[in-house]
């Protein structure tokens, strides 16, 4: 998912936000001002419901920032590359570049953001029996048990046992543990998760029909999206299937235009960006070797007058966040990271000999499919 504003980084992952999430923070900040606080301590002034109310969907976000950069740590302690960590409407993701290597590395990233959600919800809990001890304003009392209860909701709502929710990943490892059988346990997975968003999507209509409210349309769109994510999951199963074992090498577009991180954004512009229809290219160093990706959208936002002086390697995504495989691995296995990313790398010795998109990855399924 494209970063809106990138914020930075924490032990080394990129984290940022998408513009989205100025939706669900006016949300969060309206419905507390508005009825949470003034129901929960009465007779204050506007002003400190909505300062309060400000503060405590910060904090909020920050417990979801929590909630997926423990997804990320845990991965890398796995060997698995975490691409960049990013907040959205619906939450958070985690990006990862690699999948987990057995089915123990699954269970335990998959259960670590839940976890940390548990821990947020007993620190807040703690807040409010400290605030209570001392005496702290009513209002801020009802925002401390306002964030324990959000966040005790987010840990249940994610263990919901169907993909993409960690309590589907959890499903999956578990049943990757006791069948030794991965695609099986994913598409077990994906099934509950698509029967998970349609029973959200039929509660959402039913309280829009039973209360006459809007309400319900939340809980719909959150279903519309399970759904969505769950089919995407079922379709990389099925491009795993019709792969087999055919490598990356037989798959991968071996003729990639590409830029040099040393070059000119000017340079890269006229010479090579100009020449293809493609949204994202390969960096190679003078070695042959990859140097990372450029996308449009990274060179868009270079200033022209800026472009003749600004190298290419300042506005790429850096080598250890882009997906490298290697052309001997097999095609399937790269399907769901061709699927999160605009392009992985192939290397051959340590060189750079092609590209795999997704529409490389659909080609070769489509052809698999010939009798």
């Amino acid at each position: 998912m494209t970063q809106t504003l990138r914020l930075g980084r924490v032990a080394g992952i990129p984290v940022g936000v998408h513009w989205s999430v100025l939706v669900i923070m006016a949300l969060l900040v309206q419905g507390l001002a508005t009825a949470v606080l003034p129901t929960s301590a009465p007779g204050r002034p506007n002003w400190v419901y909505w300062a309060t109310a400000v503060g405590a969907a910060v904090l909020f976000l920050l417990s979801l920032l929590a909630h997926e950069l423990a997804h990320a740590l845990v991965a890398r302690y796995y060997g698995i590359r975490v691409q960049r960590v990013t907040l959205w409407l619906l939450g958070g993701v985690a990006e990862l570049t690699d999948e987990a290597p057995h089915a123990r590395a699954d269970l335990f990233v998959a259960g670590a953001g839940p976890l940390t959600s548990v821990v947020a919800a007993a620190a807040f809990g703690g807040g409010v029996v400290a605030a209570a001890v001392l005496g702290a304003p009513a209002v801020l009392t009802a925002a401390l048990v306002w964030l324990a209860l959000i966040n005790a909701i987010l840990a249940v709502f994610n263990l919901l046992p169907g993909a993409p929710l960690d309590g589907g990943r959890v499903l999956r490892a578990i049943l990757w543990r006791i069948r030794g059988d991965r695609e099986q346990a994913n598409l077990v997975a994906t099934r509950a998760g698509h029967v998970i968003g349609l029973l959200l999507i039929l509660a959402g209509m039913a309280e829009v029909l039973s209360t006459g409210q809007l309400r319900g349309l939340w809980l719909g769109i959150v279903g519309w999206f399970l759904m969505s994510a769950a089919t995407a999951e079922q379709a990389n199963a099925r491009y795993r299937a019709l792969l087999g074992k055919l490598p990356v090498r037989d798959v991968m577009n071996p003729y990639p235009l590409s830029g040099n991180p040393d070059q000119s954004v000017d340079d890269f512009t006229r010479t090579v960006a100009s020449r293809a229809h493609h949204r994202a290219f390969p960096l190679r160093d003078w070695y042959g070797r990859p140097a990372g990706m450029v996308r449009l959208a990274d060179v868009a936002r270079v200033p022209i007058e800026a472009r003749p002086s600004t190298r290419l390697g300042e506005v790429a995504t850096r080598p250890d966040l882009v997906p490298v495989v290697a052309a001997a691995r097999p095609a399937a296995e790269i399907a769901p990271v061709v699927a999160r990313s605009d392009l992985v790398l192939v290397v051959e010795d340590d060189l750079l000999v092609g590209v795999v998109s997704q529409a490389d990855i659909a080609r070769a399924a489509e052809l698999a499919r010939q009798p």
